[in-house]
């Protein structure tokens, strides 16, 4: 038995959520969100709350339960209160700023690197150092940070380029004569 899938999903006030055979959508403040879940599931709309079940007992329906539920449960937390991904940069003249609808990062190379804004994601640059990624869709907020992060990884001499916030650089050891 799905440790995680037994658990019905509440529905906060403020966020109505729909399902229509497969599909569940989440409507709330910061927005509207859809998704269709596996066949394996069946999802089942309570009064606060929302209920998913394996189909039948087979492996793959029971490896899905977990899955779905916390799908419906990003959904629901996404629309009600949102996701952010917070990004350090360090280095020497690395710096960050946004500019109209876009991310300008400055990161040693020859040029800006210009990265535009996704549509119903907002990033901020509270100081030079640090960028805010935050959104409805928690996938799409993870994909943005990483996107922004593979323009300069840390690399593990000097610890220079974008880290997650809390990441953790193991450092190496210089050369030696």
């Amino acid at each position: 038995m799905s440790r995680i899938g037994k658990h019905p999903v509440a529905v906060p006030v403020g966020v109505t959520v729909s399902v229509d055979g497969q599909r569940v959508a989440a409507e709330g403040k910061l927005g509207k969100l859809e998704r269709t879940l596996m066949r394996e599931v069946v999802i089942t709309r309570e009064d606060a709350s929302v209920r998913v079940v394996p189909r039948d007992d087979s492996l793959r329906a029971r490896m899905m339960w977990g899955t779905a539920r916390t799908l419906v449960a990003n959904l629901v937390e996404g629309v009600s209160q949102g996701f952010t991904r917070r990004l350090e940069i360090t280095g020497v003249g690395y710096r960050a700023q946004v500019q109209g609808n876009n991310l300008v990062l400055q990161l040693g190379y020859s040029h800006d690197v210009v990265y535009p804004m996704p549509e119903g994601i907002k990033i901020t640059c509270p100081d030079q150092t640090h960028v805010v990624v935050s959104g409805a869709d928690k996938e799409v907020v993870g994909q943005v940070a990483s996107e922004i992060r593979a323009f300069r990884p840390i690399e593990p001499y000097k610890a220079k380029g974008i880290k997650y916030e809390g990441e953790f650089v193991l450092r190496k050891e210089g050369k030696k004569k």
